[in-house]
């Protein structure tokens, strides 16, 4: 295409976009194509010759719109999704368009300082130490990924090996200690760094699936010689619930252990001034990861790892080849501090979100859906044959429906399948501590209390019909 094309196609796409967003309100949250339309639809024959790009453009939305997961709406509480605010998407266009490769300053200038400048700002936000590095990454997966990378480096450091030379194979071995109820992606990152699961020591969670500080010390206290990592968790992903954090960086520091903090969506707290006391004392670990997607609103692809140690993490993450332009001053390049080498230049949305919201808009947003949570506990939990699991902490509330005869485990399952299939809301099931459950997770910007209302009735009249 010529460039004098670039206004229809945009423009075209521009519509299409804004037709989606301002549907939202009256669109069911959930797909309406089956899996065998969506590929009948998409599975078009690859030409020999090019596809007009508005023809390529017009056909993909169509295609795609039946099958699409509605999750910008305000009625959409499955797994821990938020949504996006206005500032982000228009940054991520723009990003687009931009088509920066952020991996080193020379190639992409403004990306790296508006990463600085929004590096600074969550830094200060999340009351983390001011000399962190930070790394802009893919998501929580690889934000803990990086930071059990850099602790890694520097536990295995003070004993004198280095492993990003000599390897793991003869070294004196890792000994990572983590929560009953840590997230699934502790123990992939583990099995990406060559770390594994099978030494991996478990510490006991309690009933909310918080870590039991007196059992960590047991652990700790039963080898006090190995290179240690302890994983923490601020806001278990079914619960919220957050891990004692001050006692587990005080015994873990004591015995020289590396602290990682796993907080995907509970270190927001630390962006309310209601809500920081529950994670007082995370400012003392060592690495943190957490997810601009989630309580940030900010478009996919956007995790977050800040490190303590920046040598550490530059040494995990660095890179170093002849024919790249290094920063040779006070810049910043993006690749010593995450695991990619081309990458987008994803700082730009964060930096838009942060800017658009300000300190009090992200502490109201953090509030506003641990409110709304609270909201939909109380309702639920006011209806016969409904109980509420847990203690609604943060944004997530746990659901199990017995109904008249008891029988949870059968019912549960089917009210889920139900309300997705219903539409007017979307969530997700789960099986908490051997037993399935409902879980409602409120992480959108533009939800309201009408929005819960009316979820809450769509869910009791599924139940009901459920019988």
């Amino acid at each position: 295409m010529g460039q004098s094309d670039w206004r229809a196609l945009l423009e075209t796409t521009q519509q299409l976009a804004t037709g989606y967003l301002e549907g939202l309100p009256d669109r069911r949250v959930g797909p309406t194509a089956t899996l065998a339309e969506l590929r009948a639809a998409l599975h078009q024959p690859l030409l020999d010759e090019p596809v007009d790009a508005l023809t390529v453009t017009h056909d993909l939305a169509a295609a795609a719109d039946p099958g699409l997961m509605a999750t910008p709406s305000s009625r959409f509480f499955g797994f821990v999704i938020g949504g996006a605010v206005p500032a982000s998407v228009a940054a991520d266009w723009l990003t687009t368009a931009w088509d920066q490769n952020a991996g080193l300053y020379a190639a992409a200038p403004a990306a790296m300082v508006a990463e600085e400048v929004a590096a600074g700002w969550l830094t200060d936000l999340l009351g983390l130490p001011a000399s962190v590095s930070t790394g802009f990454v893919t998501g929580c997966q690889m934000a803990n990924t990086t930071g059990l990378a850099a602790g890694r480096h520097a536990v295995l450091q003070r004993v004198g090996w280095d492993v990003e030379t000599q390897g793991l194979a003869g070294s004196p071995g890792v000994r990572v200690v983590v929560g009953g109820e840590r997230h699934a992606t502790i123990d992939r990152a583990l099995r990406l760094l060559g770390l594994g699961t099978k030494q991996v020591a478990v510490v006991p969670a309690d009933g909310q699936g918080r870590m039991l500080a007196d059992q960590l010390a047991r652990v700790l206290d039963a080898d006090d010689s190995t290179p240690t990592i302890v994983c923490a968790q601020l806001g278990n992903v079914n619960t919220g619930a957050l891990d004692p954090i001050a006692d587990i960086v005080e015994l873990a520091h004591r015995r020289g252990a590396w602290v990682h903090v796993d907080g995907a969506f509970g270190l927001w707290a630390a962006a309310s001034p209601s809500l920081a006391p529950l994670v007082a004392g995370a400012q003392g670990a060592d690495s943190w990861a957490t997810d601009a997607h989630k309580w940030l609103n900010v478009p996919y692809d956007s995790g977050l790892i800040f490190c303590a140690d920046p040598a550490a993490h530059r040494a995990a993450m660095g890179v170093q080849a002849s024919y790249l332009i290094h920063a040779e001053h006070q810049e910043r390049d993006a690749m010593d501090f995450n695991p990619e080498f081309s990458r987008r230049a994803r700082g730009f949305p964060v930096y838009a979100a942060l800017r658009s919201l300000g300190r009090g808009g992200v502490a109201d947003l953090v509030d506003r859906c641990c409110a709304l949570a609270r909201r939909f506990a109380t309702a639920l939990e006011a209806a016969d044959g409904v109980e509420v699991c847990n203690d609604v902490v943060l944004n997530q509330v746990l659901v199990r429906f017995p109904g008249r005869d008891g029988d949870a485990d059968r019912r549960t399952p089917a009210v889920v399948h139900a309300v997705q299939a219903d539409g007017t809301c979307w969530l997700s099931g789960t099986v908490w501590q051997g037993r399935p459950a409902m879980r409602v997770s409120v992480s959108n910007w533009s939800t309201t209390p009408a929005d819960v209302d009316r979820s809450v009735a769509a869910i009791l009249r599924c139940a009901e019909a459920v019988g």
